[in-house]
């Protein structure tokens, strides 16, 4: 009888924490999934606003300053 309590026991806590760390396995999957997208997007902004202002630069015309 107490090894079959404890065998229960055994098998209710194992399948307890099973579900536990599979429900914080898949919240921690979700942010970093998510942190990533966000600094994708993040560093896609940054490069097409680069993009931009290396355009601008290059459509201005150079002045040549003369220190004479």
């Amino acid at each position: 009888m107490l090894r079959t309590r404890l065998l229960f026991f055994t098998l209710g806590f194992a399948t307890t924490g099973a579900a536990i760390s599979h429900f914080v396995w898949r919240d921690l999957w979700a942010a970093h999934h998510s942190t990533s997208s966000q600094v994708k997007d993040k560093f896609g902004f940054l490069d097409s606003r680069v993009s931009n202002l290396e355009a601008m630069l290059s459509q201005t015309p150079q002045t040549v300053q003369d220190d004479g």
